[in-house]
């Protein structure tokens, strides 16, 4: 039996990552096979790229570059982690994948959707994810959360607040088109909330195909 392909997306500072950590978790100690993976990376050279696109000495990156490079690590990521996992018939968890494309180079980089989706659709031979859940916080509060942690900012973490806004527009009007798969959840919620909204629709939808 095929697995599932469930990806996780989100502005930075949204709080998707936590939530997806705490689920895979859960999972695990349910009995499921899961397999945890990342955008970009997930693969040998995947990380390779993505060391390569994160770096903030690379602040000058072509925007053209930047999605390139993208789904080359996307590529590479498929082939040797995706596909075989979903042949394995189990449950991949992907912190982000084709729709940070869209929304980070396609809308914010002003790429055109249409153009950086054309390109991944090559890289990626039209695979999509079975659900993807969207957590969407406003960029100042996600940033605002970013600085707190104290942590080392990367490459597009430190881009400015408008980007920052383009991305939160453009993750929007890719759950509108894509709305067959994406389900939102409201990142400004408490961490229980979002945790607690994010496991009322993934785990009902795990049961539903693969009991």
């Amino acid at each position: 039996m095929r697995g599932l392909f469930i990806t996780f997306e989100g502005n930075d500072g949204s709080g998707k990552s936590s939530a997806l950590q705490t689920v895979k978790k859960e999972l695990l100690e349910k009995g499921f096979d899961v397999v945890y993976t990342r955008e970009p990376g997930g693969s040998y050279i995947a990380e390779k790229i993505r060391e390569l696109i994160l770096d903030k000495d690379n602040l000058g990156m072509d925007p053209k570059t930047e999605a390139l490079l993208y789904a080359a690590s996307r590529r590479e990521h498929i082939t040797k982690t995706i596909i075989p996992a979903l042949e394995a018939g189990k449950i991949i968890l992907c912190d982000r994948f084709l729709d940070s494309s869209l929304a980070y180079q396609g809308y914010a980089r002003e790429l055109g959707i249409d153009n950086v989706l054309q390109m991944n659709q090559f890289a990626t031979e039209g695979l999509f994810p079975d659900l993807t859940i969207l957590v969407c916080t406003r960029p100042e509060i996600g940033m605002s959360r970013i600085k707190k942690d104290e942590r080392d900012m990367d490459r597009l973490e430190l881009e400015k607040i408008t980007f920052h806004n383009k991305v939160y527009e453009g993750y929007l009007s890719i759950a509108d088109h894509f709305n067959d798969r994406v389900v939102v959840v409201n990142g400004e919620q408490s961490k229980e909330e979002v945790l607690e909204t994010v496991k009322n629709i993934l785990y009902p939808f795990i049961k539903e195909r693969m009991g």
